[in-house]
């Protein structure tokens, strides 16, 4: 006997219900197998760390481990870490974290990058196996354009006045409105020579000027101190740079003097690039160190932990920006929990490294006017381009 259209439905969407419960049964039964660890060559200021986790179901899922302390050294913790998983659950994300969390307590930014390398790759094989977009396992998507800034400060040479306002204009060009350099990397660690901390100082501020030069008044400027300033000069600093109208100053000192510098400063001020986890956030949130969290994908403890730390930044009244000047597989991981974050600001885009940048990913990266737009695609919804690796790889 034919069924009316009304008579069919029903029994569809129990096929569907069915279908959907037996491929969350399987995909519970889903291991986490080998690592592959790829080192991708890019140029004197470091390399990418890829990784690439084979499961029991055949699937893969990628993550990055980029500039730890030490690649030698985050390997070493990426197979000791990887082997403590293997033969696990894809869904056991806590086990693991807490399985490792004395290498964690003790490892420094090089176990913490193999940690989140890792945990971005069981998040990548749990979005596959339900055929679903990481982002939707992160309260779903606010955005799915995820606004960037470039970082020019990494692929800049010379690092004059001029060469950075050079790459600017490079980044302007490529349709970024928003642009961050760190424009005192070459400060002295000991500061004792007055003479030669304010020449870099102002020479500091002159590369600063010349990049807003090419920006003008309607696009960001960012500037990153990386603490290289003690607690005197760093409460000088920010008078100095009030004419250039910041988006924000970041890291101006160390940690313990932060809260001082904030209070200080007339324009936003940001940080945390390497602090790991929601408990490591936790007293520089409460300590009023910034007006911006940056937790770094990478260092962080991967996505979950970036999670929870834009929620305690979000009780706090701050937004966050997550840090992460490295490739287009860490930018993906971050986006994807940047997506559906009701504080998020801005993400950082590392601007000019390599011209094959785009194509390590497979769809090739697309940042259009500094706006990385996500896919629906299950999991990460990207895979590493094998012809781009084998070339660019260390061998």
């Amino acid at each position: 006997m034919k069924m009316t259209r009304r008579e069919c439905l029903p029994a569809l969407f129990a096929g569907l219900t069915v279908a959907s419960a037996a491929a969350q049964r399987d995909a519970r039964k889903i291991l986490a197998g080998a690592l592959e660890i790829f080192q991708v060559h890019v140029n004197a200021r470091g390399n990418w760390v890829l990784v690439r986790l084979g499961s029991s179901a055949g699937l893969t899922g990628i993550g990055e481990a980029s500039h730890g302390a030490s690649d030698e050294a985050t390997v070493r913790y990426l197979l000791r870490f990887s082997e403590r998983l293997r033969g696990r659950s894809i869904f056991d994300i806590e086990w693991l974290r807490a399985a490792v969390a004395a290498d964690l307590a003790s490892g420094g930014t090089s176990a913490a990058c193999a940690f989140s390398s890792l945990e971005q790759c069981l998040w990548d094989l749990i979005g596959q196996a339900l055929d679903v977009p990481v982002y939707d396992f992160f309260g779903g998507a606010l955005r799915t354009s995820i606004r960037n800034y470039a970082n020019i400060n990494r692929s800049t040479d010379p690092r004059t006045p001029a060469g950075f306002a050079s790459m600017a204009a490079k980044a302007v060009d490529a349709g970024f409105n928003a642009v961050k350099l760190a424009p005192w990397d070459d400060m002295p660690r000991d500061l004792a020579d007055a003479r030669k901390v304010e020449e870099i100082t102002q020479l500091g501020i002159e590369r600063a000027e010349a990049v807003r030069g090419v920006l003008g008044s309607d696009k960001d400027l960012l500037l990153d101190a990386h603490s290289k300033f003690d607690l005197r000069r760093g409460l000088a600093l920010p008078r100095r740079l009030e004419h250039l109208q910041l988006f924000w100053l970041e890291e101006v000192t160390l940690v313990p003097d932060l809260p001082a510098v904030r209070r200080e400063a007339r324009m936003p001020s940001a940080g945390g690039e390497v602090i790991y986890g929601a408990k490591g956030f936790l007293p520089y949130i409460n300590a009023g160190s910034v007006d911006i969290t940056m937790p770094d994908v990478k260092y962080c403890g991967g996505l979950l932990e970036l999670k929870k730390i834009a929620g305690l930044s979000e009780a706090a009244g701050l937004k966050v920006a997550p840090h992460g000047p490295a490739s287009p597989v860490g930018n993906v991981a971050a986006a994807h929990v940047c997506a559906g974050l009701p504080n998020f600001l801005i993400l950082e885009f590392s601007f000019g490294e390599v011209p094959w940048r785009a194509e390590l990913i497979d769809p090739p990266e697309v940042m259009d006017k500094g706006y990385l737009s996500l896919s629906s695609r299950a999991g990460l919804g990207i895979r590493l381009n094998e012809k781009t690796l084998a070339k660019y790889k260390v061998k």
